[in-house]
């Protein structure tokens, strides 16, 4: 299937696309916040530049957007035209995210994805952070899959 968009128009989509202070970043951070967590944000000086940060617990939160990072919901779903360059693109960033996990924990700290899918159900959402932030439970994501 062609593109529908012509290179010009896809070119300045793509680059309105955020890397920080996402819809679904800002919602995680609320909740937190409301919950009366203080933190920190993307951290440089860690892999992977964490959206969240909990230095003194050594947590930090990533919010991925399911598109970007190849999660199997209904949002995550790779595009039909350009499956040649989309794909590899998209399997790229699973691995250089794997890549960032590992280093984090070959640091000592512990790290939770929270997908864009699971940040609608906000009473899910701060039960997954309370129990991450206060059991120290290393998964990687709310519904526990690594992906």
């Amino acid at each position: 299937m062609a593109d529908t968009r012509t290179e010009e128009q896809r070119r300045r989509i793509m680059q309105a696309v955020g890397q920080k202070n996402t819809g679904p970043e800002i919602v995680v951070r609320k909740v937190l916040h409301r919950l009366g967590y203080r933190y920190r944000l993307h951290r440089k000086d860690l892999p992977g530049r964490p959206d969240i940060v909990f230095p003194a617990k050594k947590k930090v939160v990533m919010v991925h957007g399911c598109y970007w990072h190849g999660h199997g919901c209904r949002y995550g779903q790779p595009p039909k035209s350009r499956p040649d360059y989309w794909l590899p693109k998209l399997e790229r960033n699973k691995q250089r995210d794997e890549e960032n996990f590992q280093a984090l924990e070959s640091l000592g700290w512990k790290t939770l994805v929270v997908w864009q899918c699971e940040t609608k159900d906000i009473e899910a959402l701060e039960k997954a952070l309370m129990r991450f932030l206060e059991d120290g439970r290393p998964n990687r994501s709310i519904s526990g899959s690594k992906n």
